[in-house]
């Protein structure tokens, strides 16, 4: 029988040898593929550089999607994502790395996505509670795209991981990005 993680361990995210732009999540006993940025893990990390931050970055909150939400069980707030909630990536608007009612007049990332990357979108706080202009926006833990492709900076891991992951997420788990 596995030993099961504790809740509200760490987890490690390293990239995975060979591929510059993926990596391997730790989370006590579990280890899971995962998607990272296409420029790898960056402890210089800019807006738009495609770079996941390196960095110890606490889990806040999450969303999901209404209709998927349902075998997604945690101890994390996962409010349900409804059509005007969007997510600022202008460096010069005042709301700046925040969630945001769209339609909104600077740019903002549309967080009920086509697609089934946020289906389970957690927030990390990467440059959010002390926020910089430019140090990056929207760094979140979601699902991957199949054969785990890039993301513009955030951790992805597959919606199966993610199931078996969020019931020992709570408020307060640190994600760490190493080098190497």
């Amino acid at each position: 029988m596995t030993k099961k993680p504790k809740s509200g361990s760490a987890i490690t995210v390293r990239r995975r040898p060979g591929h510059p732009d993926q990596g391997i999540l730790r989370f006590g006993t579990l280890a899971m593929r995962c998607a990272i940025g296409r420029s790898g893990i960056s402890a210089l990390k800019r807006e738009g550089d495609g770079a996941t931050p390196r960095a110890a970055m606490e889990i806040c909150w999450g969303y999901v999607r209404k209709r998927r939400a349902q075998p997604f069980r945690s101890r994390l707030l996962l409010a349900l994502i409804r059509p005007e909630d969007g997510w600022c990536d202008a460096p010069s608007d005042r709301n700046y790395n925040r969630p945001v009612r769209l339609p909104y007049s600077a740019s903002a990332e549309m967080m009920l996505r086509k697609d089934e990357l946020y289906d389970v979108c957690i927030v990390l706080d990467w440059n959010l509670s002390s926020r910089r202009r430019q140090r990056g926006s929207a760094i979140f833990l979601h699902i991957a795209k199949p054969g785990y492709p890039a993301t513009e900076g955030c951790v992805a891991i597959s919606k199966r991981d993610m199931q078996r992951l969020l019931p020992y997420l709570r408020p307060g788990t640190r994600l760490k990005t190493v080098s190497g």
